[in-house]
């Protein structure tokens, strides 16, 4: 882990710290005595939760090394493939063979999916969950994109909005994402 990583870690453990003593969970008192304006009860848990979470998927796109490329995971259906990653970064890319959907989940940390090698022959989906983790999808250009996204403190970044290619296979980005992001590039 780099040090951005851990120190995004902090951020978000102390957000997580102060929602609990907010929310009478138990109570610390050491830790009230930094927000006492009414305001910043609020506005704290917020800033620290979008630092830490920040400095965590920017710590993962700032160093590329970091990344372990791995095989492609196939399903349990043989085709769509699989790919978790927890506190760590993993990249899977694509050299000519099929694409038929796949399931991604980033638990504190990120992954990539490199398809710009890939072989879409017909619409194919890709369902996303992240929580404090960032994922990066590399989409070929030849290939229309279609996001739906349900975020909380996140959000889906689609360098691709605007592009509508007649004819061509369509792919289906389904993204939740709890103090997470998605970035779609080609």
């Amino acid at each position: 882990m780099t040090r951005r990583t851990i120190i995004g870690i902090i951020f978000i453990f102390a957000a997580m710290m102060k929602l609990v003593s907010m929310w009478r969970i138990f109570h610390l008192d050491w830790f009230d005595w930094m927000w006492q304006h009414p305001w910043a009860q609020y506005l704290a848990p917020v800033l620290l939760l979008f630092i830490g979470v920040k400095l965590i998927v920017s710590s993962y796109q700032r160093n590329p090394s970091q990344w372990l490329q791995r095989p492609l995971p196939q399903g349990e259906d043989g085709k769509r493939i699989s790919c978790a990653v927890r506190f760590g970064g993993d990249e899977y890319v694509y050299h000519g063979e099929p694409f038929h959907g796949a399931y991604l989940y980033a638990f504190f940390g990120g992954l990539r999916l490199d398809l710009r090698q890939a072989v879409i022959t017909e619409d194919e989906e890709i369902d996303i969950h992240t929580f404090a983790g960032g994922i990066e999808l590399l989409v070929p250009a030849s290939i229309n994109i279609e996001v739906k996204s349900r975020s909380f403190i996140g959000g889906v970044g689609n360098k691709t909005v605007g592009r509508s290619i007649t004819g061509a296979p369509c792919l289906h980005i389904i993204a939740s994402n709890i103090l997470g992001g998605v970035s779609i590039k080609d």
